[in-house]
């Protein structure tokens, strides 16, 4: 059974990351790499509840008198659809419903031209000044939105500024940097650090105090090196019509931006302050921007074809990202509650037993493969320890070392090659970036980066925890 499992996500995660090749969607592959794994551990239960979750059964069955006159298959099958898929999917759904709440703001911000506020901002035509307002600028905002989003907005941009496909190939590849920097270190700056926070592994004001340093040395280091590559300035471009909504007035426009943007920074502090899950913050701030829109296109006679409500807009959000997560988590779920993963923990503390080391190479993995799952089964994989924890399981605690280092590294170690993170990927489609010209031009220099931050972040924990 274990095997079995084993093989069958390996194969899953092999589909997902031959997604080009195959021409198959990977939202595609994890859906059903997640549900095959269920119904695979289902029809196995009795083989491995019994042994794995012996305490948890023996009190379900307790709690269940009913189940005494059934066979081992049907008192195990029962624990698994009514206890563990059941808790699985609870802690899922919670961050489903997060990213689907944020990227829905993100949508209403930039369909009503809301992002023209940082944009029309941005005017200077020295090459190394604009490359360090463009990365600080995808830096802060990859913080507050996400990487991918920040990415497609910084891209986009950049095409209104540079008409030399090489030279804004440079840039892009800077974008990637700062994008994934910027959300290592912000509780919803991306989705594992989404997850680290949702789950309580990791709380905001420990991440921004203890990742945010190594975050900036890991994108200075590469940025320093790249600006002496550029030197004078670029050519004018003639003003063109900005694509927009001619019906949103600048006012609006700004307000939606604002309460937006705002709202995805208030959402830490409510959880700080209410305790409430994330997603219920994050979906309080969309009900808000989304009376406020109804009420803006009250009052304006507009064709219903030229008004972009929010059930309009939510068809725009990457609905197979979504799905994607959701069978991908589903996937590790099982792995979770087979006990594969707490397993596969015991062998690294064996064979490495360093926190800093298990780090390191979980983030040079995360740029070959998908960080979404390789932080899902490191999660699974280390429960969060007791506060009272101490020696090497406190480095597990809530906010421990293992769960701040593991953010930084799964973060910007997607950075290495061009395919190691949603940003790499959005940039590589969108300008045509060529997986070798990264790998010669930016790897080396996204090492350099990534391994300069780790140094800042053990000295952190040395000096100050």
């Amino acid at each position: 059974m274990f095997v079995t499992l084993i093989v069958l996500f390996f194969i899953g995660y092999l589909a997902i990351a031959l997604e080009a090749p195959l021409k198959i969607d990977k939202s595609a592959s994890a859906l059903l790499l997640g549900m095959l794994m269920w119904i695979l551990y289902s029809l196995g239960a009795e083989y491995v509840v019994p042994n794995v979750n012996a305490e948890e059964f023996a009190g379900y069955l307790e709690n269940n008198p009913s189940l005494s006159l059934k066979s081992l298959h049907e008192q195990a099958l029962s624990y698994v659809l009514n206890v563990q898929i059941v808790e699985s999917l609870g802690d899922i759904t919670q961050t489903l419903l997060f990213l689907i709440g944020a990227m829905t703001i993100v949508e209403l911000i930039d369909v009503h031209g809301g992002f023209r506020v940082i944009t029309d901002h941005i005017t200077t035509r020295d090459k190394k000044r604009l490359l360090w307002v463009i990365c600080l600028t995808t830096f802060i905002l990859s913080a507050i939105l996400d990487n991918m989003t920040t990415t497609i907005v910084m891209i986009m941009l950049l095409r209104k500024l540079i008409t030399s496909k090489k030279e804004r190939w440079l840039y892009a590849a800077m974008i990637i940097i700062a994008a994934n920097t910027g959300g290592a270190w912000s509780p919803i700056g991306d989705v594992t650090t989404i997850m680290l926070w949702v789950k309580g592994n990791v709380t905001a004001p420990a991440l921004v105090s203890f990742v945010l340093l190594p975050s900036v040395v890991a994108l200075l280091i590469p940025l320093l090196f790249v600006s002496r590559r550029l030197k004078g300035t670029l050519p004018e471009i003639k003003e063109k019509d900005v694509e927009g909504v001619n019906s949103i007035t600048p006012r609006e426009q700004k307000t939606i931006f604002y309460l937006g943007v705002g709202g995805l920074i208030f959402v830490p502090v409510f959880k700080t302050f209410t305790h409430m899950p994330p997603f219920v913050g994050i979906l309080l701030v969309l009900g808000v921007l989304w009376t406020f829109t109804e009420i803006m296109y009250n009052g304006k006679m507009l064709e219903r074809s030229r008004e972009h409500r929010l059930p309009k807009v939510i068809s725009r959000i990457d609905m197979p990202s979504i799905l994607f997560f959701l069978g991908i988590l589903m996937a590790v779920a099982v792995l979770q509650n087979s006990g594969i993963l707490a397993a596969a923990a015991r062998g690294l503390d064996e064979g490495i037993h360093d926190v800093y080391a298990i780090n390191v190479l979980l983030g040079a993995l995360s740029s070959i493969v998908d960080n979404v799952p390789l932080v899902a089964g490191v999660m699974g994989m280390y429960p969060v320890a007791d506060v009272a924890a101490s020696g090497y399981a406190a480095n597990f605690i809530v906010d421990g070392v293992f769960w701040e280092f593991l953010s930084f590294c799964a973060g910007v170690g997607g950075s290495l090659l061009i395919i190691g993170s949603a940003a790499g990927v959005i940039a590589m489609g969108l300008e045509k970036i060529n997986f070798g010209w990264y790998l010669r031009n930016f790897s080396l220099l996204a090492l350099a980066g990534y391994l300069g931050g780790a140094v800042v972040y053990f000295l952190e924990v040395v000096l100050f925890k």
